[in-house]
């Protein structure tokens, strides 16, 4: 009599002799991976094999240097080589972030290179700010390929005199 290959879940799990069904190179391959259910909750996990995976440019994340002033908070990032319409720079009360993307402008081929370290293409970066800021108020420059981002800090102790008006 013929035994079903057992579950990825029932070898993982470690149901009775599902100890002899698979190997780790089933799980690196992916082979026989297709299904797996649950008696109360039903799930189906379909696995591909890499080759039939599409594949995404990665997109790179911008490093940035973010600091306080006693009233401002202020982020510091290198755009070299990115141009201002290919940057997107968004603001919230209690986030900033910014994408861009650097065009790879080379003269040599592949085969010429000694050295390739340089990021080319898309990148993004999403900064959750320590306190809330003023939107309005923010300031982005950029100069010899740093862009300076200021943001006026939210002043929440600072109070306004609201006058009534009668009817």
């Amino acid at each position: 009599m013929a035994r079903d290959k057992k579950s990825l879940f029932d070898w993982l799990t470690g149901s009775a002799g599902a100890d002899q069904e698979y190997t780790f190179d089933d799980l690196e391959t992916g082979s026989g991976l297709t299904q797996v259910r649950s008696d109360k909750r039903s799930a189906t996990i379909q696995m591909k094999p890499e080759a039939e995976m599409p594949e995404e440019p990665a997109e790179g994340e911008l490093s940035v240097d973010v600091y306080q002033t006693p009233t401002h908070i202020v982020i510091k990032a290198m755009i070299a080589g990115v141009r201002p319409e290919d940057l997107d720079v968004s603001i919230t009360r209690d986030m900033v972030t910014i994408r861009g993307k650097r065009e790879r402008h080379t003269e040599g081929a592949s085969g010429d290179f000694f050295f390739q370290e340089l990021y080319w293409g898309s990148f993004s970066r999403t900064i959750v700010l320590p306190q809330e800021v003023e939107i309005e108020e923010a300031e982005a420059t950029e100069k010899h390929g740093l862009l300076v981002i200021r943001l006026p800090k939210m002043d929440k102790g600072r109070q306004a005199k609201l006058k009534v008006r009668s009817n």
